[in-house]
């Protein structure tokens, strides 16, 4: 979709402006990019100050989670990198523990969730 866009400020710009226009449609999508890789840098840089697969609450987690987020949405609402669950298996499973014990496990087909389940701690009474 971002890039079908790109194409049409192209050729709107040539036809209203010419080849100015096609240099303002350029200028506009390099910066568009350097805004996503700024923040995409952002999130990991966030994501790696905390320990690998840990989150503040499972159970706040999973409330957020829907179906199609993406990875970088995934890790700024946990704030930390996933721990791999299953080496080169697709779809791609990660899983973030909380203090209590709950883990948030979380599937992605292409980069976009599809499924996700929170698993409890057993409580020993």
């Amino acid at each position: 979709m971002g890039w079908a866009l790109a194409a049409v400020a192209v050729v709107a710009g040539y036809f209203g402006y010419g080849w100015p226009g096609v240099l303002l449609a350029f200028t506009v999508i390099v910066f568009w990019l350097l805004m996503q890789f700024s923040r995409a840098v952002r999130t990991m840089k966030q994501a790696a100050k905390r320990p690998l697969g840990t989150v503040e609450s499972a159970v706040m987690m999973h409330s957020k989670l829907h179906a199609g987020m993406r990875l970088p949405d995934i890790l700024k609402l946990s704030a930390s990198l996933g721990r791999r669950i299953g080496e080169g298996s697709e779809p791609e499973t990660f899983a973030w523990r909380d203090n209590g014990g709950d883990e948030v496990v979380v599937e992605l087909q292409g980069g976009t969730l599809t499924a996700w389940r929170l698993q409890r701690a057993e409580t020993v009474s």
